[in-house]
């Protein structure tokens, strides 16, 4: 975790400025009443304390209104040039100048079947895009984009990672590994687990990842002697704007 920690301090002290940019995705159906975006929305809530003058743009893809790639786009996924501009082409182009243009990334996510729900797949499938966020070389995929914190909120009705674990995981493996395709390696993962156990269950589970969530974004603020902690309440003057369908904080 030491190394984790001191990583992603050095790239957050790197984005630092008015010119700083979150990229904020929303993947649950259930909208801002889903744990995964009440968590993910708690992880950027700690971002903007340290840095009140981000810009946070929201992308919201839950809502069914992100489309799959279609047929040309495919197309082109498997030729040595792009064979068209429109459709799925110019969506996945606009996501992935978002993608570029983040300092960090938050995504809330739910686990849905044991991994992605289709929205989050859906969007992968939009930026992880030949001679756009990888190319292919003679020793496989070579990733084009430079590496930046992703930080993950799952929230899942059963248990994967904690004591009582009653079911697979390959939500997270899955986006390492995928992310890692286009360069982005620094990934850490927090998550409401045993949602569907009642509200006790589900009461405790946010109180252990709030807390998880505050030691985190401590480390985080802290100098290398270890001082130092988070702003609480710090103002965060950031203008509100809906440009092309993105909520823009």
């Amino acid at each position: 975790m030491g190394y984790e920690v001191c990583r992603m301090r050095t790239l957050l002290t790197h984005s630092k400025g008015p010119g700083m940019n979150i990229l904020h995705i929303s993947c649950s159906p259930r909208g801002q009443a889903a744990e995964s975006c009440r968590l993910s929305r708690r992880i950027v809530g700690f971002l903007l304390e340290g840095h009140p003058a981000a810009t946070v743009v929201n992308r919201v893809i839950g809502d069914g209104s992100l489309a799959h790639v279609d047929e040309n786009y495919a197309i082109s996924q498997h030729s040595n040039e792009d064979v068209s501009q429109e459709g799925t082409a110019a969506t996945s182009a606009e996501l992935i100048r978002e993608l570029q243009a983040a300092d960090i990334v938050v995504i809330g996510t739910p686990m849905h079947n044991f991994t992605a729900p289709s929205a989050l797949k859906a969007w992968i499938d939009h930026v992880v895009r030949v001679r756009w966020t990888f190319n292919v070389g003679h020793h496989g995929k070579v990733p084009l984009l430079r590496d930046r914190p992703v930080l993950v909120a799952v929230s899942s009705g059963g248990r994967f990672s904690e004591d009582g674990t009653r079911q697979p995981d390959f939500l997270t493996p899955y986006l390492k590994a995928v992310f890692a395709i286009i360069g982005l390696h620094d990934l850490q993962f927090f998550s409401v687990q045993g949602t569907a156990f009642g509200p006790e269950i589900l009461t405790a589970t946010r109180d252990h990842t709030d807390q998880a969530l505050q030691d985190h974004f401590h480390h985080l603020s802290a100098g290398p002697d270890g001082r130092g902690d988070l702003r609480r309440g710090a103002p965060s003057p950031c203008k509100r704007l809906l440009v092309q369908g993105r909520n823009v904080r």
